[in-house]
């Protein structure tokens, strides 16, 4: 290798950029095509602010902040947004029913091989419509990407998935005993209530290390990212469905089983790359969420974002409808088989 064209060398030294920009223009091949599939579904491509009153209400997700002054030189806080969720749900209350944007979004704390604190993603929502035909979007998106790539499969590092064939469909409990066999419906009651004492039971029995001060939640995701992930997305896609009403975030419950909710996450090579859900419209419910959120956030990292009461206004007049978040530099990776997020951005962050 042109000692110029290494991975030390910066991004814009000219040997190095010719390295990387054939994988760059795959990006904007990748981009093109999905842009035209969506226009061609009748998707309106939208341009979300990211400044906002509020970065994002899940207690582990971390904003970026920043003082907006006044023309009279006072200062507010403002946030760069962690997802354009708010403002695009926002359009839908004011009638949009088909609607798309590919946002720059802004996440702290995050930074590796598939994490950079900046990053694009592509979110879309359909009105009127149920979940499940999300789950056929993104399949389209996947196999468009492994089409423009000039590739068969997807890949990560010695990973490898076959976006062409039908995708595995798994709830969260089925994955759970399948891959770890954890009895994670045990630990939740008929009205979704949580027992963290019978999970931690579960943990124990699988060898699984827990600390005292763990609650539900933390289990849950002990489990999910030490035993799970990494065999979601083997060979096929792999489509992980209705997680715990616990973890519903901005998701409707499933009707008839309070313990589940209409959310799912897709994953490839046992990389997540998107999460859906049937929406929560009820501005109550969504309030008491993220009050939640925001007190866990305030237990674990001493710090919490404000409620955005116009996002929860818009939510009373919102119809039904399913929203996506995909990670698209993420879906670029595999589809070049690129082993870092940076190697596919034109200008990686410093």
């Amino acid at each position: 290798m042109n000692p110029a064209s290494s991975p030390s060398t910066p991004w814009w030294n000219p040997s190095r950029h010719a390295d990387r920009r054939p994988v760059l223009m795959t990006r904007n091949r990748i981009q093109a095509a999905i842009r035209g599939w969506l226009a061609g579904e009748g998707f309106t491509e939208v341009d979300p602010a990211a400044l906002a009153i509020s970065p994002g209400n899940e207690a582990h997700l971390h904003g970026f902040s920043t003082q907006a002054i006044g023309t009279d030189g006072a200062g507010r806080t403002m946030y760069l947004h962690t997802s354009p969720e708010f403002a695009m749900k926002k359009l839908l209350a004011a009638g949009e029913t088909r609607i798309h944007a590919f946002s720059h979004v802004w996440r702290n704390r995050e930074r590796g091989a598939l994490h950079s604190p900046e990053f694009t993603m592509l979110e879309w929502y359909r009105v009127g419509e149920g979940y499940e035909v999300l789950m056929a979007d993104v399949m389209a998106f996947l196999r468009l990407a492994a089409r423009e790539a000039g590739a068969g499969v997807l890949r990560f590092r010695d990973r490898v998935c076959d976006p062409f064939v039908e995708p595995e469909r798994l709830s969260v409990a089925e994955a759970f005993l399948v891959h770890a066999g954890v009895d994670l419906m045990a630990s939740i009651r008929a009205d979704g209530a949580t027992d963290a004492e019978t999970l931690g039971r579960e943990l124990d029995r699988i060898g699984l290390r827990r600390a005292s001060d763990d609650t539900w939640s933390d289990m849950l995701s002990r489990v999910l990212s030490e035993k799970v992930e990494s065999k979601l997305g083997q060979g096929r896609v792999t489509i992980l469905d209705r997680y715990p009403s616990a973890e519903a975030a901005l998701a409707r419950k499933v009707p008839g089983d309070a313990r589940v909710a209409e959310r799912f996450e897709v994953y490839a090579c046992g990389v997540e790359l998107a999460n859906g859900f049937g929406e929560l419209t009820d501005a109550g419910e969504q309030r008491r969420r993220f009050e939640a959120e925001m007190a866990e956030k305030a237990r674990v990292y001493g710090e919490s974002y404000p409620l955005d009461e116009d996002f929860l206004a818009a939510l009373e007049g919102m119809p039904p409808a399913a929203g996506i978040a995909m990670g698209f530099d993420r879906v670029v990776m595999l589809a070049t088989g690129a082993p870092r997020i940076d190697d596919v951005m034109w200008t990686p962050v410093p």
